[in-house]
Formats: structure tokens, sequence, C-alpha cells
């Protein structure tokens, strides 16, 4: 997510070629710490949330299922694992990721991980969550099935592809379907073979603070996306609008807990969430207030601790109910 100048050579389409990369830096010493980069762990939150809150649900209702819930957790992690690596990829060989970037490090621009490495990665990881699928779909059937392949799908077209969602303003209603509605959504089938209306509005909660994420982000890449061709919905928006969807994805957030309680008989313990609000201070001041890319980049991180601290507080107020 996010880009910075075209560089030569780095044009998408130019020349009906792909960028070249620069010469991988590791060698055949490619190390762990460079695939950890790669996969981006500060960003899995938005990945462990949903499943946490889920399951947190199926606690309230009596479905626990401890062995689907684990899976539904192993398939989450891998599968943003593997979007995270195919937006590396995808986004170098589009020339959206140049050495001018605001952010942390691209791998395969930086040339830490050469390109065929990185799609090496991305079909192992996806294939590892297909594996974890195989035994959901024992325990779930068929919409399980629909479930995986369209969130593996989705992952790989979110940057890639010939209509790369991201590309087109599509990222943040792909993150709040996928990360909030479905994850929350499809934990929950997974244990109870059943989707309750609660599943969707405690996924809306979730869901809207995983998008702040991916706002905050194109928020900082705004102006090197629009000049890489990256038609993000920050870039279509432009800055102001895209800070009042960041404020809008909290408030959200915060406004489900309540609704659970007064609408469908949450228990109190649900308004825990709650507690998280002064962790949204920060990013939001940052948001509104910034002059400079980089000055967003403690928002993103302040984000994902919201994020991690939501889906915790809603996970024990919904199970301790």
């Amino acid at each position: 997510m996010g880009g910075g100048p075209r560089a030569p050579g780095h044009e998408p389409g130019a020349g009906g070629g792909t960028p070249s990369a620069p010469p991988c830096r590791l060698g055949s010493a490619v190390t762990l710490g460079a695939w950890v980069l790669a996969a981006r762990p500060r960003t899995l939150t938005a990945a462990v949330a949903p499943v946490l809150v889920g399951t947190g649900l199926a606690a309230l209702h009596d479905t626990l299922a401890p062995v689907p819930a684990a899976a539904a957790l192993a398939g989450a992690v891998l599968i943003q694992i593997g979007t995270n690596l195919a937006n590396d990829y995808y986004d170098f060989l589009r020339g959206a990721d140049t050495e001018e970037r605001v952010g942390p490090v691209r791998v395969t621009q930086a040339g830490l991980l050469a390109p065929e490495r990185v799609r090496l990665g991305i079909v192992v990881v996806l294939g590892a969550a297909m594996l974890v699928g195989v035994y959901l779909v024992s325990v779930g059937g068929w919409p399980v099935v629909w479930i995986g392949l369209a969130s593996i799908a989705c992952a790989v077209l979110y940057t890639g592809g010939p209509f790369p969602l991201a590309y087109h303003g599509l990222g943040d209603p792909f993150v709040f379907v996928f990360f909030g509605l479905i994850a929350v959504g499809g934990t929950y089938w997974v244990q109870a073979l059943a989707w309750p209306p609660d599943a969707l509005l405690a996924g809306a909660g979730v869901g809207a603070l995983s998008t702040a994420i991916l706002v905050a982000n194109n928020l900082r890449d705004i102006e090197t996306d629009a000049r890489a061709g990256k038609r993000t919905l920050a870039v279509r928006l432009g800055p102001a609008a895209t800070k009042l969807e960041y404020a809008a994805a909290l408030v959200l957030a915060a406004v489900v807990p309540v609704l659970g309680v007064a609408w469908l008989r949450w228990p109190l313990s649900a308004l825990l969430p709650l507690l998280a609000a002064p962790l949204a201070v920060a990013p939001l001041r940052a948001v509104v207030r910034h002059r400079a890319a980089v000055e967003l980049i403690p928002a993103l991180a302040g984000t994902a601790r919201l994020v991690a601290a939501y889906g915790v507080l809603m996970a024990l107020g919904l199970g301790l109910g």
C-alpha cells in the first residue's frame, strides 16, 4: 500500500515490460529477518482481532469450539501475510514502490528479497492457508469453501491481476468486508454453523478499525500514490474527506458495543472495548494535524495497537457475558 514517484524504468507498463529489481542485497543468505519484514507483523492485528471477536461471540452463545477457532486464526494470519507479500511484489512490478517511498521498507523494491522469491513466498503462504482451509471445510462445509476461495483470491487481486482493487479505490470496502464482517462471521460459523445478526454487528466494529489502518496508510501516501497512478480512495476523495473517513471509522467502532448492549442484549461487559478509546487519541490527532507524510507513521502503529486492544477487549467482554 502506498508508493512513490515513478523512477526511470518503473513506469507501469513502460515498454510493455516490468521494472527491473535492484540486485538482491542478501544473495543466497536470505535471512529470516527479511521475511519477517516482508510479512509486516504489525499489520497482523487486523487478522487476529476479528477471529478473537468471533470466538468471544461464540463463547457468549455457548458454541465455543477451540480447535476450529485456532484453525480460523491460523488461516486468517496466513492470508494476511500472503496479502502483504502480494502487495510488496505487485506494487513493485507496477512501479508504485520506489526508494523515495515514505514508510516501512518494501523488501522487493529495496532488493532485500528477489521478486521471484517473494512470488514463491506468496504461493507457499497461501498454499498453507488452503491446507488449513481443508480442515475448516470439513467442519463448516461449503460456506467455508466460498469464503476461503474469495479471501485467497482477493489477497492476490488486492494489488495484482488486471483490475487491482487497491488501484481502483476499492481497498477500503475490501478491508471492511473481509477483515470485519466475513472474518468475524466466518470464525463464528466454523464453531456454531450459524451466522447470527450480532456477528455482522461485531464484525462492523473491528472491520471499521482495520479499515482505519488502511485509511491512515493511504493518507500518508496520497501524493506519491497519485503520481504512480494508484487511485486509492484517499486519492479520489482528497485529504480532507479522508481524514473524515478515519474519524468516522473510529466513531463506528465505538458505537458498535453500545448498539450490541442496547439492541441485541449483549452483556454490559461487552462495553469493555470502550476502554481502548484513549489509544485512539494520538493517532487521530496525527491524522488531523499532520503536515508531512512521515508524521503519519506513528498513526499507523497507533491504529494497529487500537485494533489489537479493541479486539481483545471485545472478545473478553462477550466471552465473559
